[in-house]
């Protein structure tokens, strides 16, 4: 069974640092790009940053630049995103996605985790 499963979200103050992980299970996510998107109310779902595998190339939007870092540990089937100088436009529910073109199958693998709550605010 394929899972996706985020931690770490909560509260923090403008300013502060979070850091979500996201255990994977149920697949090879060594195989997959890793990236995690979020969603405020209101609006659509958005790609905050994505790494690359096995390169480990990232990418991100460009209102998280130089604020947060994505990383991956294939050993232990985790990917990080390492949140800092957390403004109060970062709240949203953030989440872990999983995406890979099966040539095989000729197949798009996407999964995604339920997702994780961040709150930026005094």
């Amino acid at each position: 069974q394929v899972q996706l499963v985020e931690s770490g979200g909560g509260l923090v103050q403008p300013g502060g640092s979070l850091t979500l992980s996201c255990a994977a299970s149920g697949f090879t996510p060594s195989l997959y790009a890793m990236s995690w998107y979020r969603q405020a109310p209101g609006n659509e779902r958005e790609l905050v940053a994505g790494i690359t595998s096995p390169t480990g190339s990232t990418n991100y939007a460009d209102d998280v630049k130089g604020r947060f870092i994505i990383s991956r540990d294939n050993a232990k089937n985790m990917v990080y995103l390492q949140m800092n100088s957390l403004k109060p436009e970062d709240t949203a529910v953030y989440y872990c996605n999983a995406k890979r073109y099966d040539i095989i199958a000729a197949t798009l693998r996407d999964y995604w985790g339920q997702g994780t709550r961040v709150t930026v605010s005094s």
